[in-house]
């Protein structure tokens, strides 16, 4: 008798749960269309969707019309959790980048998608955030010391090493892929 209430009960649970989850997808899958719906990209950006039924994955495109990082082509890899937007979106760049605040492993140091993530913002705010990124690299709060040592000390050498870099260069001890458009 006893092994039969306990199943009961955890079936209620795993019933109770997948509602719960879905709940919660739904509400992702609500906001996303929306943020989506209302999204204002400037020229420079562009979403491009791998899988068009697909909401939650996509990439973001970015093409700087000025700065250091100016005819450059950086794709990011956008994931939406089934948390969102109480969780921040997980945001990784594909294509290797010199930049102070974006890691050779394409992790992004934005404070948006980290502490300072609160559910009001929205995809536009992430958009922006990452095109501010290339127009005004933080060499303050980096991931790559290399680059931004090199920013706060020399600029003018930063500048070559992006040029040289977004033409396929070797910048110390990394090669990077040519990302001109």
């Amino acid at each position: 008798m006893f092994k039969l209430i306990t199943l009961k009960n955890k079936r209620r649970e795993e019933q109770f749960l997948g509602r719960h989850i879905q709940e919660r997808a739904s509400l992702a899958h609500l906001r996303i269309q929306k943020d989506l719906d209302e999204l204002n990209l400037p020229k420079t950006c562009a979403i491009e969707f791998p899988d068009p039924d697909d909401l939650l994955n996509f990439k973001l495109v970015i093409c700087p019309d000025e700065s250091f990082y100016k005819g450059g082509k950086f794709i990011f890899n956008v994931k939406i959790g089934q948390g969102y937007p109480y969780d921040a979106p997980k945001v990784k760049c594909e294509t290797a980048v010199y930049h102070p605040n974006i890691d050779l492993e394409g992790s992004v140091c934005l404070n948006i998608l980290k502490e300072d993530w609160k559910p009001i913002l929205t995809i536009n705010s992430v958009v922006f955030g990452l095109q501010y990124l290339f127009l005004e690299p933080n060499p303050e709060d980096p991931l790559n010391k290399e680059a931004a040592d090199v920013l706060q000390t020399n600029r003018r050498l930063f500048e070559q090493n992006v040029q040289w870099s977004m033409r396929g260069g070797t910048v110390g001890n990394h090669r990077f892929e040519h990302c001109l458009k």
